[in-house]
């Protein structure tokens, strides 16, 4: 039976039909159930349970929640765990904090270390620039700007550079990460309190646009909250410490330049990938796209956003990892599910044990961690308008 406040659903409203022959990433006709709540006007949350009957009389299953969203009524907002770079939380405490109506994963992040919930791809909180793109991976670009939320995806491209006294360009290779050999990264206000850095580099405080402090060896420098610092390591140092001087001045240039360019400014970029959908039919990859054939081909749980051709959103999680409840999903079986719901433009998100969707402070799907929901870098949070 439905579960109290839902109804059951015509697949036609959903947008859903069986998948077209001939393409490798079309699905089987399925047998469907589906359950919907209207959360707030123009906001509905659907779960969708799809069965196929296989050769061994056995079935292959998958449970779906879709967050269908009126880009009138609507708001998107990505909230960072614990409102800093590092650190991970929950889908549902993040959703908490900020009082959302609704919410799912985000982007992917470093799981383990010192840098734990560092993004792995672009991240522009609040039009500010705070990661660089990983290998060409995609992103999703959002403004909330009245009168509708606008969703796009596209590909930073990552181009900054630290400029010392009006003249000199110190090429900066990241932003709010742990630092590689022979580079120059950047550690804002949004990262932490220090840059949590070793002691084999040379840092410059930059405060107020003058360098109030410049140190070699030290490392975990203290970040101003009205400047930044400039780590730089190996053979990045020497040129580091000639043109940042104490009292020498310093700006950082970090222009939001975007491949697609979008038709719009966004307040929040967040990386993801593989693009799924574009134009109406699979993406294609970019060489050098750090996707392994596991992740591509095996099924695991998905999260994922799309977009329709009139402007509505879709946030949407499959459950997997789980025989006999569901078995998760292919990025070619994800891309034929997105394109099924109506979907123009989709792109894949964080999954595995991160995949979550919370509505209305409870997880709806089932993580596949054995020890439940999985704490996570970032969240997508729905707001009513």
């Amino acid at each position: 039976m439905p579960a109290p406040g839902f109804v059951l659903a015509p697949l036609l409203l959903l947008g859903i039909q069986a998948a077209a022959p001939g393409p490798a990433y079309a699905l089987s006709t399925p047998a469907e159930t589906t359950r919907e709540e209207t959360l707030a006007p123009g906001l509905t949350h659907v779960e969708i349970v799809r069965a196929i009957p296989t050769a061994s009389g056995a079935q292959e299953r998958w449970v779906i929640h879709v967050l269908q969203l009126d880009a009138l009524r609507a708001q998107l907002r990505v909230a960072p765990a614990l409102d800093a770079i590092v650190g991970t939380e929950t889908t549902s405490s993040l959703a908490e904090r900020h009082g959302a109506l609704a919410a799912v994963n985000g982007g992917y992040f470093r799981m383990a270390g010192l840098y734990r919930g560092e993004p792995a791809g672009a991240l522009v909180l609040e039009g500010r620039l705070l990661s660089e793109t990983d290998r060409h991976r995609p992103a999703v670009a959002v403004s909330g700007a009245s009168p509708r939320t606008r969703v796009a995806f596209t590909r930073l491209l990552f181009d900054a550079a630290v400029v010392a006294d009006k003249a000199v360009r110190l090429r900066v290779s990241g932003f709010n990460r742990a630092r590689g050999t022979d580079e120059i990264v950047v550690y804002t206000p949004e990262f932490h309190r220090t840059t949590l850095t070793g002691r084999g580099g040379f840092e410059a405080t930059v405060s107020r646009g003058k360098v109030v402090a410049a140190r070699e060896g030290t490392g975990s420098s203290p970040i101003p909250a009205d400047g930044f610092v400039v780590s730089a390591s190996g053979r990045a140092m020497a040129e580091a410490a000639r043109v940042l001087r104490r009292g020498a001045r310093a700006r950082l240039e970090a222009p939001l330049r975007t491949e697609p360019p979008l038709p719009f400014h966004p307040e929040t970029l967040l990386g993801g990938g593989p693009w799924l959908l574009h134009g109406g039919a699979p993406a294609s990859p970019l060489e050098g796209e750090p996707y392994a054939e596991d992740f591509l081909e095996k099924r695991h749980p998905r999260t994922a956003i799309g977009v329709h051709a009139d402007g509505s959103i879709l946030l949407v999680t499959v459950d997997g990892r789980q025989p006999g409840w569901s078995d998760g999903m292919t990025i070619g079986e994800l891309t034929a599910l997105m394109s099924g719901l109506g979907c123009g433009e989709a792109l894949n998100l964080d999954g595995g044990g991160s995949t979550a969707m919370v509505v209305r402070g409870q997880v709806v799907n089932r993580p596949s961690d054995a020890t439940g929901e999985r704490p996570v870098r970032d969240a997508i949070l729905v707001f009513a308008r």
